[in-house]
């Protein structure tokens, strides 16, 4: 007996094609697909080629599935493939039943009764009575390829029309019912029509096999939208609107969006983009999502710019989550207020939509976006709060790698926020006195040698080598690292960003795990701190901690000035308040030090005897 294609559609689901193949020989990535040397003849060239749900040999011809790869492979039979596949997807594989068999005649003859009925569908809409079905659809512009193309049809205006047109072809009430086109009476009475006059939407699976159908009604009636219901071959999170259409277009390069609905697809295709679908009636599912990436790593997720989008959005991202990986991720965008894609593309054409595609939106950035909306204000609860979110956001992701670039990018974000822009100390000579008068001329005497910039710069690069020879100190001094104002692209920031990029996915805060780190990208920068002339004691491996840290605080007071540390001082003394955690006690005690330095003048002193070493 043949196994129920459900369960096969399913087992194949749950194989990727480039994991079993890499099994047999080295797969690589190209372009949208893989490749590999063919696993069946002898070659030094690869021209074997994995796409989402098949692969193919233009050396010898080799063509299969999932199954098919493990039987030419390994000289298994179909039944010991399936097994062998089932064993490692966890599924078990049904057995040969009576009961089988008749299911299995049931879902074919199901398929016929639906086919049947998108016939009779469109067939009412080109009737009289369909006429304001029709004018619907051309009144929204859709051209008549469009309609034919996608199937539409009208589902009649009276309760029974459609059992009527399908009686003359041995169709049976009961089978409409299990169809999905009629519900069940209850008690004795008799089954009743889902759809009645209704804009009728096909409905077909990857394949292309007719599941269920979504009418839309004409007027102000509710609900607007009806999908058909749970059926042997219909359901709403395993199915996408338009999947059939949108593997053949994803195939040929096209950009895979998913939009809101029936109409969004339907303008789309006709638009140029004919990788589009939709889910039906339901949030975005894990099922959904996985359909989406056998097409492609990167499918773009479209939504109304209102409220209701953004929480479209944010459940989408809290979904894709714990499934993202290397080879697996989302973009989004927003579509301007008031506007879908059929307004849009009608009114403005396929460019403007095409120009929203190509500005879309990393996952990263929008998940920022989410969670700071969700925790907004800068006070320091409210940024307390958000940064766990961030890192508790980053932790989900199943691949460590993976996780610890989304934390660094978080973060980096969460501290840039936290940058004030640098306030002068002093008003310029000249320009202002108390009371509003002007004060004295500036004389315009010689300036000193000395050069503040480069100043700042070697006690910035001071500060890098203590935190390269000692990143023990990250978890206390990583906040205060990200906050100081460093000049753009400038050896000591690039060379922070490379520290902080490094901490986050580190599991030991090991100093030649750093350094190899830095040299193998911030070779450069490395070099410069590392060998300033006049390193303070507390950057050499022998330092003790204590003097590390003093050394750390020291430094980090120099280049944020007495005002800037006020401020730091507060803040920490507020987390500190709010949370009890031993690590804000630790910050606002040094930063109680280095404050409590430079007001006595020790920073000042330290300075000069800074600026005679370097």
């Amino acid at each position: 007996m043949a196994l129920p294609p459900n369960f096969l559609d399913e087992l194949r689901l749950r194989t990727p094609l480039p994991a079993l193949i890499g099994r047999k020989t080295k797969v690589t990535r190209s372009g949208r697909q893989w490749r590999a040397c063919c696993p069946f003849h002898g070659e030094k060239t690869p021209s074997f080629y994995i796409y989402d749900d098949h692969y193919h040999c233009f050396g010898c011809g080799a063509h299969g599935d999932a199954i098919a790869f493990v039987m030419q492979s390994d000289g298994a039979s179909f039944p010991e493939a399936v097994e062998r596949l089932a064993g490692e997807a966890g599924l078990e594989v049904p057995k040969a039943t009576p009961q089988q068999a008749k299911r299995e005649a049931k879902s074919r003859d199901l398929h016929a009764v639906l086919e049947a009925a998108a016939e009779a569908f469109q067939r009412r809409l080109r009737l009289p009575e369909g006429r304001a079905g029709l004018d619907y659809l051309l009144r929204r512009g859709l051209s008549e390829a469009t309609i034919q193309k996608f199937g539409l049809g009208w589902s009649g205006g009276g309760r029974g029309a459609l059992a009527a047109d399908l009686k003359p072809l041995g169709i049976e009430l009961r089978q409409l019912v299990d169809a999905g086109l009629m519900r069940a009476g209850e008690g004795s009475e008799p089954p009743v029509d889902l759809f009645f006059n209704r804009v009728m939407f096909p409905i077909r699976d990857r394949r292309g096999k007719l599941v269920s159908f979504g009418g839309r009604i004409l007027g102000d009636g509710q609900p607007k939208y009806v999908n058909g219901p749970e059926t042997d071959l219909f359901s709403k999170r395993r199915n996408l609107y338009g999947i059939d259409l949108a593997r053949e277009a994803a195939f040929r390069g096209q950009k895979v969006v998913v939009a809101e609905g029936y109409m969004d697809v339907i303008a789309l295709h006709q638009a140029g983009f004919g990788a589009a679908v939709a889910p039906l009636g339901t949030a975005l599912t894990e099922e959904q999502l996985a359909e989406l990436w056998r097409m492609v790593p990167d499918p773009v997720l479209c939504f109304d710019g209102d409220n209701a989008g953004t929480r479209a959005a944010a459940k989408a991202a809290e979904t894709a989550l714990p499934l993202l990986s290397p080879e697996r991720t989302l973009a989004f965008i927003a579509l301007p207020a008031g506007e879908d894609p059929d307004s849009l593309t009608r009114k403005n054409g396929a460019g403007a939509f095409q120009s929203l595609l190509d500005a879309a939106k990393p996952l990263s950035d929008v998940l920022y976006d989410m969670l700071a909306a969700q925790s907004p204000g800068a006070t320091p609860e409210a940024r307390a709060t958000l940064r766990h979110k961030l890192v508790g956001a980053a932790e989900v992701i199943p691949d460590k790698t993976l996780g610890a670039e989304y934390r660094r990018l978080l973060l980096d974000r969460f501290f840039e926020s936290g940058r004030r822009a640098p306030q002068p100390r002093f008003a310029p000579r000249g320009e202002w006195k108390k009371g509003g008068r002007p004060g004295p001329p500036a004389l315009n005497l010689p300036s000193p040698g000395i050069d503040r910039d480069r100043t700042q710069r070697e006690r910035a690069g001071c500060l890098m080598a203590m935190t390269i020879s000692h990143p023990w100190l990250l978890p206390e001094v990583e906040e205060a690292l990200g906050q100081l104002d460093l000049p753009p692209d400038s050896p000591e920031a690039l060379l922070r960003d490379g520290i902080l990029h490094w901490h986050a996915g580190a599991e030991q805060l090991d100093p030649d795990a750093l350094r190899a780190h830095l040299q193998a990208t911030r070779a450069e920068e490395l070099a410069w701190a590392t060998r300033l002339p006049g390193l303070p004691r507390a950057a050499m491996a022998e330092a003790l901690p204590k003097e590390v840290a003093a050394g750390w605080w020291h430094f980090f007071g120099l280049l944020r000035g007495q005002e800037a540390l006020m401020e730091d001082r507060r803040q920490a003394e507020l987390d500190w308040i709010a949370s009890n955690d031993e690590a804000a006690l630790t910050r606002l005690v040094r930063l109680t030090e280095a404050l409590s330095a430079q007001q006595r003048g020790d920073m000042e002193d330290d300075t000069n005897e800074a600026d005679t070493a370097l």
